[in-house]
């Protein structure tokens, strides 16, 4: 799930890039922006990635130029089709979060669940996870779920594609993300998806949302889905490394400073769905 960044334009950049630069100097990953409130990526904190995302970040370092010419529309990258009925589009970024936000839509049993993920145009990577697009589509036919893909170009706004490709659905009944608890993320998606939302009838969800680490650990044993270290930032070097398996003892061996799942971005997982023989039956957390 892309963390926050803005790609419309400040009233006054003068005003906002001061702020950036006093930030940047001082080593932080996120700035409030003057005018909206919402944080936006500085570029210490986007040089912490190591590549650009495709997300269009105000302030990417990096050169566009590998990004592909021409803008492709978002497209169905399953066989499976969303249903007519309202459905919930969870926002899938194939690592553990999303995967227990999955878990919580399943125990509800509301109604019908269809995927969403973006990635870089050019790579077909996952930001911030770090996954290849593939291993994503496999954990979408493996659950069985239609899922949608959005390619991200650096010239073109977050929020106009995710706009554009759910003009793909049916009918939708709710946004879904996996956040844990981060207010400006949260704040964030508010900001950016509420009248896209509204647009379609469909309001903003967060089913797991502040819940302790130890229910989301225990739900996580619960499913017996494996989930593995995907990508790692600067700050979680030495501590994880790419293709650990991440688990209630690493998660308790994190140092201190290092959020235990990873929340402010130190480290991202890949839930491997299809290495546990009885998923996606549910099962109820210890």
């Amino acid at each position: 799930m892309p963390r926050p960044h803005l790609t419309r334009p400040s009233r006054e950049p003068a005003r906002w890039q001061r702020i950036h630069d006093a930030a940047s100097r001082k080593r932080e990953t996120f700035y409030p922006d003057p005018d909206s409130g919402l944080a936006v990526f500085t570029e210490f904190g986007l040089r912490q990635r190591g590549k650009c995302c495709g997300s269009g970040c105000r302030h990417c370092p990096y050169t566009p130029g590998q990004v592909a010419p021409a803008v492709t529309p978002p497209r169905w990258l399953t066989r499976q089709r969303p249903p007519a009925d309202p459905a919930d589009l969870l926002f899938w970024s194939g690592g553990k979060d999303s995967f227990l936000a999955y878990r919580a839509l399943k125990r509800e049993r509301a109604r019908p669940i269809v995927l969403l993920t973006t990635f870089d145009a050019a790579s077909e990577i996952v930001a911030h996870q770090e996954l290849r697009l593939q291993l994503v589509k496999r954990q979408a036919e493996h659950l069985r779920l239609p899922l949608l893909g959005i390619p991200l170009y650096p010239s073109a706004a977050y929020e106009a594609r995710i706009a554009d490709a759910i003009k793909l659905m049916p009918a939708i009944a709710r946004f879904v993300f996996g956040d844990l608890h981060l207010e400006h993320v949260r704040e964030w998606r508010t900001e950016a998806f509420r009248e896209i939302a509204e647009s379609r009838g469909a309001t903003l969800y967060f089913p797991i949302w502040q819940l302790p680490y130890e229910t989301l650990m225990a739900d996580l044993e619960a499913s017996a889905v494996p989930c593995e270290v995907s990508a790692v930032t600067a700050a979680a070097r030495g501590a994880l490394a790419v293709g650990e398996r991440f688990d209630r003892e690493v998660m308790m061996q994190l140092p201190p400073g290092l959020d235990r799942f990873g929340e402010n971005g130190e480290f991202h997982t890949i839930a491997k769905v299809w290495a546990a023989a009885d998923y996606p039956r549910p099962q109820q957390p210890n």
